[in-house]
């Protein structure tokens, strides 16, 4: 009897894009489950797009569409996100 209480976990991912030049606020560039996550998490490793877990982060994502502005609430998390970023960025190039 398969057990219910505890039912298999599916990869989410969510990848974000920032143009400060042409719109000063953050926007949700793809989102997706199981195969979609993982094509979305594999084309970040190909390009050398830092990736970074946050299950609370995309699950918030996951409800906004594809394009869509990050919403206010949530800019502070976004932002260390983007640090994060900078930091592993400015580190390869100190190398």
């Amino acid at each position: 009897m398969p057990n219910t209480d505890n039912p298999p976990l599916i990869k989410t991912a969510a990848a974000l894009k920032y143009d400060k030049v042409n719109n000063p606020v953050p926007i949700l560039a793809a989102k997706g489950k199981g195969e979609v996550a993982d094509r979305i998490i594999a084309l970040a490793r190909e390009n050398n797009i830092p990736i970074r877990s946050d299950a609370d982060l995309v699950a918030i994502l996951e409800k906004l569409e594809i394009e869509q502005e990050i919403p206010l609430e949530i800019y502070a998390v976004v932002a260390e996100v983007f640090s994060y970023i900078y930091k592993l960025q400015n580190q390869g190039k100190a190398r």
